[in-house]
Parts: C-alpha cells; structure tokens; sequence
C-alpha cells in the first residue's frame, strides 16, 4: 500500500495578522514550541505508515521557503514533489491536479490523504490510527473525510451529517455537508450526536477520486488536464516540480473540493475522530496553546501586567506592559502592532483588506523578507533612501540585476562577498564596499561558508521592489 500525503499550502490566514502575511502567510508561523504549522504538517505525515513520497500543492512564490522549513526536518530524506500554482484556485483544482499527477507517478491504486498545511493536530497517535482506518475505507471505493467530534456548539465550523444506520466498519457513511450554522442550529447539533466538524482532511484512491470528478465535476477535472498538458515538469535537487501554466490554469473553476464533489457523491464516508485538532483560525486559537497564568493572561515573550485579567500577548522585541485591561489581544512586530477585543477575533481580516486596498506593504511583507538565496530586513525606510541589511546564504547568488531608479551602496558586515558592478567583478571583505550606479547590471554572491551579512542603503526617485530586470537567475526568476 503507498501512501502519499498531498499538503495544500494556500490562503493568507489574515485573521493572524500582523504575523500571518501574503508574502509570509499562516503555515510559516512559529508556534510557541518554536516550529511552524507547515514543519509540524509535514513530520506528522512523515510519520505515517505506507508513506513513500509528499506532494505539496503550493504557490510558486512560497517554494522556495517551503524548501527551507521542510530541509530542516526531513530527517529520513523522505522523496518530495511540489505542485506550483501561478494563483490559488480554491481546493478542487488543487485536489484535482495532486491527484492527475500521481496517477502518473504512482497509478490509481495509490492512495492519497490530503491535508492542511496549517492546521494542528495534538493527538498525533490518534490521528495515525484514524488515517489507517480511513485508508482501508478508500480501499473499498469511498471518498472518506476526518469527521472531528465536536466538543462544544462551533458556529465558525462547517458540519459533517452521518447518515442514521449509515454505519461502515470503522466509519460512518456521510449523509450530507451542513454550511456554518447559527448558534441555535450548533447547539442541535451536539446533541444529536451524529454531526462533526469537518476538517477539511480527505483520503482517496487516486483512481476513485478521478472517477468521482469525471461523474460529478468535468468541468474541474478537464480544465486541469488541459492545465497540466501546457505545464513545466523538472527535477532538481531530488524532488519533482510541477509548474501549472498560469494561461490555462486561469481557466480552471474557483471551486472548493467539498462543493465540487464531496457534497455530490453518495460514496462519501466519514471518521469520526478526536485527535486534538484546531484550524488556528484567531488569536483566540493561539491563545490557547500557551497556558495562562493565575488571572487568566497568557503571554509569549517579555510582558509585565498588573491588574490585567484574561488577555493574550504576543511580543517579539520590546517590553509590553497591561494595566487594568481585561479580554485582548495584542500582538506586536516590527513593524505593525495589534490590540484587538477577544470578541473580535474573526474582524482582524476587515484591518488586512484596509491595508490592501490602500496599497500598505504591512498586508504582504514583514520587515523582514526572505528570498531563496536568504534574507532582507528593511532598517530605515525614508524620503528618497532606504537602509537594508542583507545576509546571503553560504553558495547562493542574488540574480543579475539591474535598477532604472536606484543606486546602492553595499558595505560588508561580515563573510566575503563576489560582486559583478557593471563591467567588473571584485571580491569584497569585511568593511569593503562598493557603488553600484542606477542602470548598471550587478550581482551579489556568497562563495564562503558561512553567512554574507552587509548593509544596503539605497537612494534614487523609487525605490520600490518592483524596480528590478533580472537578466540571469537560480531560481526561475528571469525577466530578460
């Protein structure tokens, strides 16, 4: 029996801002044990028995941070595919094309279980038990859902209805799919006993589910064959990548896997499971991992309180400090601070679509930005001047750029760095510098071993990121 987990890394999470951002968005949250959604999502399905490889349906933005998280982990050198999209197009194409792809790479018997990139799961021998049990009712045909038992009267959640004597060996049989309901409608639900949350976590037999799409949703499954005879497929080091072409991607129905096909099909079976689970949809959600001291506070980093009942911080650098406030949130960054009502949670998205709208950087990048060859950090950001420090990892290279309304100025901090300036090529030390004029072509690389930290400041009329034509690149991202 092969096993392939398909982990679905999409979406902002914008509820979880300021730290959940598009450019650095919910998976890749620390949580307070240190590891993000993503890590802990893939060593989970690590660990699963049967496993062979793991497909990760992503955007093509995100590879390349994807790689770091997942290099740090995989300890086995587990085999890994990944799935680039130019776009989200909501879960069915994603399901769609994971499951066209290892058609081909591993034939319809295989099976593939599909999961959340951030979603945490606590109860993980639990969870490994329900996927056994999920696996054996795939084998028979369904399209088997994780049906978590619901443990008070959620109204954020959709619903999973049992079917009455709908019973299966170690599942039930689904009767239909119930939208977020109202308080009253929660409640009934409880108590009725056969409704649970749906999580949003499936398994199948690939070739069962492309049979179930070609029945209930043509329309998806052949706008993503088309899809993927227009893509790029390459292998580089060690894993599989499939590049969607965006052109015929664009043509691909906006659809959720649950109103494609599971709300269709009458081969719909459920686990119903108690593993611990959360969507760490608010801070709210966050809150709760961290426990709380005598007056009901719950904070991470340096935080003094006095008179301060049931609140939640978050702070990274900098000393904060409640006095005789009850029932926030607060979460601070560099760059953006939040206080926010416990009752408000879910409207922290109303502030990201604000920020969007108006065109604020704080909607899509931190202060900090990670690139594939490293990271920036934007230290001062003013009229006509901008202060970076930049740290390049040890054997990567910035492309070959150049900028029509910006100069810099580059002065290594630390490590060695060879640098292309226009028609020279030099090699700078610690405390070297060099000029780098408006319109001249330059590249920036790290031939040591360790780090390449230097300081970037930037003048010009914009200097915006977008000012940038790449002529040779390492990672795809060639414009000319």
């Amino acid at each position: 029996m092969e096993l392939i987990p398909v982990i679905l890394s999409g979406g902002v999470g914008s509820r979880l801002w300021p730290v959940s951002r598009e450019a650095h968005p919910k998976p890749f949250m620390n949580l307070p044990d240190g590891q993000n959604l993503i890590q802990k999502t893939f060593l989970r399905a690590a660990d699963l028995n049967g496993v062979v490889e793991i497909l990760t349906v992503t955007n093509r933005e995100l590879l390349f941070k994807t790689e770091d998280e997942y290099r740090t982990i995989n300890k086995h050198n587990l085999n890994q595919g990944y799935i680039l999209e130019p776009f989200g197009r909501n879960t069915a194409a994603a399901v769609a094309a994971a499951a066209l792809q290892l058609l081909q790479s591993h034939g319809p018997q295989a099976h593939m279980l599909v999961l959340a990139a951030d979603h945490l799961i606590q109860n993980e021998a639990a969870f490994s038990e329900a996927v056994t049990q999920a696996v054996q009712l795939a084998e028979q045909g369904w399209l088997v859902t994780f049906g978590i038992k619901p443990q008070y009267p959620e109204t954020g959640f959709g619903y999973i209805e049992a079917a009455a004597g709908g019973v299966l060996e170690g599942g039930l049989k689904v009767e239909r799919f119930v939208e977020k309901p109202d308080a009253k409608t929660a409640e009934s639900y409880v108590a009725a006993g056969n409704y649970f949350w749906n999580a949003g976590m499936f398994c199948f037999q690939v070739g069962a589910v492309i049979e179930e799409f070609k029945a209930h949703a043509p329309d998806v499954l052949e706008a993503v064959e088309r899809t993927l005879e227009a893509s790029r497929r390459s292998t580089s080091k060690g894993y599989s990548c499939l590049a969607l072409d965006a052109e015929s991607f664009a043509n691909v129905p906006d659809i959720s896997i649950d109103y494609a096909l599971m709300e269709r099909s009458r081969k719909v079976a459920t686990i119903p499971c108690d593993i611990g689970w959360s969507d760490i949809g608010s801070w709210n959600a966050v809150s709760e991992l961290t426990p709380p001291d005598a007056s009901g506070n719950r904070f991470e980093g340096e935080v003094m309180a006095h008179g301060a009942r049931n609140n939640y911080v978050s702070t990274e650098d900098r000393l904060a400090a409640l006095v005789g406030v009850q029932d926030l949130l607060v979460v601070d960054t560099p760059d953006a601070l939040l206080i926010a009502h416990k009752d408000h949670a879910q409207d922290v998205k109303h502030i990201v679509k604000r920020l969007k709208s108006d065109g604020h950087a704080a909607h899509l990048l931190h202060r900090t930005v990670h690139r594939p060859w490293g990271t920036y950090t934007t230290l001062e950001d003013g009229d006509r001047f901008k202060i970076k420090r930049i740290v390049v990892k040890p054997k990567a290279s910035l492309s070959l750029q150049m900028h029509h309304h910006r100069s810099e100025h580059w002065i290594v901090v630390s490590g060695m760095a060879v640098v292309v300036n226009d028609d020279q090529e030099l090699m700078l030390n610690t405390n070297e510098s060099t000029f780098i004029r408006a319109g001249h072509k330059h590249r920036l690389q790290n031939p040591g071993v360790i780090d390449l930290v230097l300081i970037e400041v930037q003048s010009g009329d914009y200097l915006g990121e977008d000012d940038i034509v790449r002529f040779e690149d390492n990672y795809g991202r060639c414009d000319a």
